[in-house]
């Protein structure tokens, strides 16, 4: 059964390669084709530059890919799993600090061996394409951060999960949603307020006729902010973005500060239209009760896995704490969802489709908001001919192109197979 397991987890495996390989083809076939709608906005030189991008974070996840699940299936099918766990079982007798060990060391263990990627992607990658600002300073205050942040949460978490756990042994899979549920949801509150901050400036717009602006198109919508914030995101990078951030009355729109320099005034109220898009048409709440649907069923499945008592053989050895246990069902997990990837992504496709016609109606100004997307396109070096399998499979968003062609009535340019791949 364990070389059943990890031929299941390298066709996996393979699967995603190839659809990485297809993506990079189509990219190489087409990639030199400006696509309607972006003519006068983005040329030859601009179109190769972005296919040289997106082939070198290709590669550079590839790599990463390839490393990650050497060590996972390293980990888990060799002694190593069950000298961890003896070790770990050593340091302590009690169900829920052992158990908090356990991963906290795994997690802590995997940050420090992801940290060359990081350093590569932000100092070479990003460098390279004009995208980085960071300091090493920054990035290394960063890190620190992050990982006390990420710490402090894990040991909360896991140390209320296992003692939930170890106090109800048949529901604990249902007070255990209930308590990350209820955790989940205060973070979304806290966040903006607690961690936000301590990363990125938040400060109000310093266009006070465009945040009045702002603020009547959203009242129109029947939207209320608690405010309309800019984000210093240039001090760590060049690409631009914006979000909703928060629920309830602590929601508020955050603008970053590359946005607001790129953008024309109609195509920053555009791209807001659409954000706000996503909250009246409710997709934040949609999005929010599947998920937790979903852990639902996730924790109650891995509470049937471990209550049969031969998830252990399975991975070829006589016994694993519960810990170890959790472990093998995300790996197990993680096989038996990758097919479920296109539906996911199928699902968020189509609530921007409906954030874009909101925003259309909202601002009256389709074409603000095609022009917005042709310059985050071009700005953000994004990969303008994806393959259509590639995109349907793990496309968060519609390809640009596609949405800018439905808003701006134009379509797509036809892609010239003849054109020469971009150089490696």
């Amino acid at each position: 059964m364990k070389m059943l397991l990890i031929a299941a987890f390298l066709a996996r495996f393979a699967a995603a390669y190839l659809l990485r390989y297809l993506n990079l083809r189509h990219l190489r076939r087409y990639g030199a084709s400006v696509p309607g709608g972006f003519a006068g906005s983005i040329d030859a030189e601009a179109l190769a530059k972005s296919a040289r991008y997106t082939a070198e974070q290709s590669r550079v996840g590839l790599v990463q890919s390839i490393y990650d699940s050497a060590l996972l299936l390293a980990f888990l099918f060799t002694p190593l799993l069950p000298l961890y766990d003896s070790w770990i079982a050593s340091l302590s007798g009690s169900f829920v600090v052992s158990g908090v060990l356990f991963m906290l060391l795994l997690t802590l263990g995997q940050d420090v061996l992801e940290i060359p990627f990081s350093l590569y992607t932000t100092f070479r990658l990003e460098r390279r394409y004009g995208f980085n600002t960071t300091t090493l300073r920054l990035w290394i205050t960063d890190l620190f951060k992050s990982t006390l942040i990420s710490t402090l949460l894990l040991v909360i978490v896991v140390s209320a999960a296992l003692l939930l756990i170890r106090h109800s042994p048949e529901l604990w899979w249902l007070w255990v949603w209930g308590f990350f549920a209820a955790f989940s949801i205060t973070m979304i509150y806290l966040s903006p307020y607690l961690i936000e901050p301590l990363f990125s400036k938040f400060e109000p717009l310093g266009d006070a006729e465009l945040e009045e602006e702002i603020r009547l198109m959203l009242q129109k919508a029947g939207i209320k902010v608690k405010g309309v914030m800019q984000m210093d995101a240039s001090r760590r990078s060049l690409h631009s973005n914006a979000y909703f951030t928060g629920i309830g009355r602590v929601k508020r729109i955050v603008l970053y500060d590359t946005l607001v320099k790129q953008m024309e005034r109609p195509e920053l109220l555009a791209i807001l239209a659409h954000e706000a898009g996503h909250w009246k048409k409710g997709h934040i709440w949609k999005r929010l009760f599947l998920m937790e649907a979903a852990a639902l069923a996730v924790f109650y499945l891995v509470h049937q896995l471990i209550g049969w008592g031969g998830l252990p053989g399975l991975f070829g050895l006589a016994g694993a704490s519960f810990a170890a246990q959790i472990l093998m069902v995300s790996f197990l997990i993680s096989i038996v969802s990758f097919p479920l990837t296109p539906l996911g992504a199928w699902m968020s496709r189509r609530n921007e489709w409906e954030a874009d016609s909101f925003a259309a109606a909202l601002s009256g100004a389709p074409h603000a908001l095609a022009s917005a997307l042709v310059k985050l396109s071009r700005e953000n070096l994004a990969n303008l001919h994806p393959h259509p399998v590639y995109a349907a499979f793990y496309y968060s968003h519609p390809p640009v192109v596609q949405r800018v062609a439905r808003l701006g009535g134009t379509a797509p340019a036809v892609s010239a197979p003849e054109a020469a791949p971009p150089s490696r």
